[in-house]
């Protein structure tokens, strides 16, 4: 494998996919490749031929017998780029030979070659059947995409102010999508200008996205970002499935990997991105099998490839407004128009943080007020004082991870202080870190600033002193309100909007605790009445439920 130079830095270090080259570009033993020749076609192809090409969906998966493979982008001015050649022995693809989306890159021969080309059925297939040699794909693929995202090849060029709100909607879709981009901030990358010169942009016209090939989408919502870049998937409402699961993060990726994994026909309803609010978070430490943690965003990565290696479908990006339950096979109404059908539904919306009540607060939600506290927002306040208001694992887990890299957190909670509400390693860790300040029975009160938030005003209850900081950087994570208001009175709810199961109305016990008013409707996660709000609970519960579904669709078999 010939890995040509990346000219974005001056080396590669250990953590770079590039520099794992026998497992980010491996080759095949030759017992293995004899095992991929059975689930293909031996070809014979001349130089120069194409064999993929960016925007291609339902790839086939190329094993290099003799000769060699060139994948390369497109830059600014649509020319190719090679970055990778695979050789003999190796092979083509990456994540995108999972789903139904749009292909990153191009592929086409160096010389003559002889390959063997795999249909995407067959693909699946050796996947799948063949352990060792998925295992082997699985991991590249993996860290094919993670390099393509590293060195922003074969993605898009965003381009916008870092602390606009759109630009930071946009930067967070593609980030949490996986989606390789590279941002150009007009407020300091001095490249910025000549870029919007070249493309006839004013700054009054950014947020934008320039795709291979100089197409360029300006300030574009999530969907119709999915739709231009072929990340979305398209929805035949006549099919039924045998679960729909609404709702990616830890409880739904739990769901579809077990429910695929055991033959059920799954799709999965995502509104942003996988991870839900657990891929937000910056690292889970208490996660079981993971001693050294693992970012919320990484593990869902992971739970989605999970997933569609067992055939799991994921429609991402796209929110459900409704359900009609009066009648089975029930029906998803997307907020498009189309409509996804399953036998049996899975409710994993989870939860999301509630809002701080203070005045202007909208005016400065993703222009200095964040729910999320990932690398990307850690760059926007590089060596500034910032507030986190919470008192739950993921107010302390974000204080933790921003107290990295800025000068000084300031911690403020409504309560007297953090041993009922926050696991005891975070509150040793906050209570010794010199960075970290907490402020109990603390509130703000008040926001200011002209484009962006520039000053944050607090109040120490007990003795209503005022507290007024040059601040630009508030995260917000504070408790919890249900995502169930699209079920518009389909199942029953609990006082605070979570969905009871267990239990009928009469309060008898149902099949499984996952069970809800509805026969074959089951929740799952946060959103469910008296869950634990723990990533693992999550998980359990989602792997769980699963065998709740076989015995509703299959009544006397489990």
């Amino acid at each position: 494998m010939d890995v040509l130079p990346v000219t974005s830095e001056p080396g590669l270090d250990p953590s770079d996919p590039y520099a794992r080259e026998a497992q980010t570009f491996p080759q095949l033993s030759p017992e293995m490749a004899e095992r991929v020749a059975t689930y293909g076609t031996e070809e014979r192809v001349t130089g120069g031929t194409p064999l993929f090409s960016r925007g291609d969906r339902n790839v086939d998966f190329f094993f290099v017998v003799e000769g060699a493979v060139e994948l390369f982008d497109l830059d600014s001015e649509g020319a190719p780029h090679v970055f990778a050649v695979q050789g003999e022995q190796q092979f083509t693809g990456e994540l995108d030979l999972f789903t139904d989306h749009q292909i990153l890159v191009s592929g086409r021969t160096r010389g003559d070659c002889r390959v063997v080309r795999v249909k995407p059925h067959d693909f699946r297939r050796l996947v799948s059947t063949e352990a060792d040699i998925g295992e082997i794909i699985m991991r590249a693929f993996i860290l094919r995409r993670v390099g393509l995202i590293r060195h922003a090849q074969a993605g898009v060029v965003l381009i916008g102010s870092g602390h606009g709100a759109d630009t930071l909607r946009l930067q967070s879709f593609l980030t949490r999508n996986g989606y390789p981009h590279r941002l150009l901030d007009i407020d300091v990358d001095p490249g910025a200008s000549g870029f919007l010169k070249c493309f006839s942009l004013t700054p009054a016209q950014l947020p934008v996205v320039i795709a291979p090939g100089r197409t360029v989408f300006r300030n574009p919502s999530n969907a119709a970002l999915a739709d231009d870049l072929g990340f979305s998937e398209a929805v035949d409402p006549a099919h039924v499935h045998d679960v729909a699961v609404v709702g990616a993060g830890p409880a739904g990726l739990a769901t579809a990997v077990y429910a695929a994994s055991e033959g059920l026909e799954t799709v999965v309803v995502e509104a942003l991105a996988p991870g839900g609010q657990a891929g937000t978070s910056s690292k889970i430490e208490n996660y079981l099998g993971f001693p050294t943690g693992i970012s919320g965003q990484a593990l869902a990565g992971r739970a989605q490839v999970q997933a569609r290696k067992f055939g799991a479908r994921l429609i991402v990006s796209r929110s459900v407004s409704g359900i009609d339950c009066k009648s089975t096979p029930y029906r998803l109404l997307l907020e498009d128009g189309r409509v996804v059908s399953a036998r049996s539904v899975v409710i994993a919306t989870g939860a999301r943080y509630r809002k701080l009540d203070v005045p202007d607060l909208a005016k400065f939600e993703g222009q200095g007020v964040h729910y999320a506290a990932t690398a990307m927002e850690s760059n926007l306040c590089n060596g500034e004082e910032i507030i986190v208001v919470g008192g739950g694992n993921s107010a302390g887990q974000a204080a933790v991870f921003l107290s990295r890299t800025v000068s000084k957190v300031h911690l403020l909670v409504r309560s007297g202080g953090l041993a009922a509400t926050m696991s005891d390693y975070l509150v040793q860790r906050i209570e010794s870190s010199p960075r970290i300040e907490l402020h109990t029975r603390t509130e703000i009160t008040r926001l200011a600033g002209r484009r962006f938030l520039e000053e944050v005003t607090w109040v120490h209850r007990p003795t209503e002193e005022a507290t007024t900081r040059p601040i630009g950087n508030i995260f917000v994570m504070i408790g919890a309100e249900p995502n169930t208001e699209w079920l518009n009175g389909c199942l029953e709810l609990d006082g605070k909007g979570f969905i009871r199961t267990g239990q009928d109305p009469e309060g008898r016990a149902l099949a499984s605790p996952y069970a809800t008013s509805r026969p074959g409707i089951y929740a799952v996660g946060d959103v469910r009445s008296g869950s634990v709000k723990r990533v693992a609970s999550s998980v359990g519960e989602g792997s769980v439920v699963v065998q709740a579904i076989h015995g509703f669709l299959h009544p006397g078999v489990v």
